[in-house]
């Protein structure tokens, strides 16, 4: 009965994948592994940072390309500004 769904295969070890769009589903979302890797910060110094990629395959009758990359640039700004150290706090 829904229309979208979330996968995570990251514990997995996968970098980048392509989920497939389970059947009556009009979008499909996909959590890959975290790795630390090399960074060029906004002042151009080289840092380590933990990244992760979100994969996203959607049906195109359903779901227009523009509004699906919005929906993954918005959700990016979100995990990257959040400030999720109050419900870290008690894992710490």
């Amino acid at each position: 009965g829904g229309t979208f769904t979330i996968t995570n295969p990251g514990p997995f070890g996968s970098i980048m994948s392509v989920p497939v769009i389970p059947r009556g589903q009009a979008a499909i979302l996909g959590f890959e592994t975290i790795e630390k890797r090399v960074v060029v910060t906004p002042d151009d110094a080289l840092a380590i940072r933990s990244l992760g990629f979100l994969d996203l395959s959607w049906d195109h009758r359903v779901i227009d390309g523009a509004e699906a990359a919005r929906f993954l640039a918005a959700l990016k700004d979100r995990i990257e500004t959040t400030d999720y150290s109050p419900d870290l706090a008690q894992y710490l």
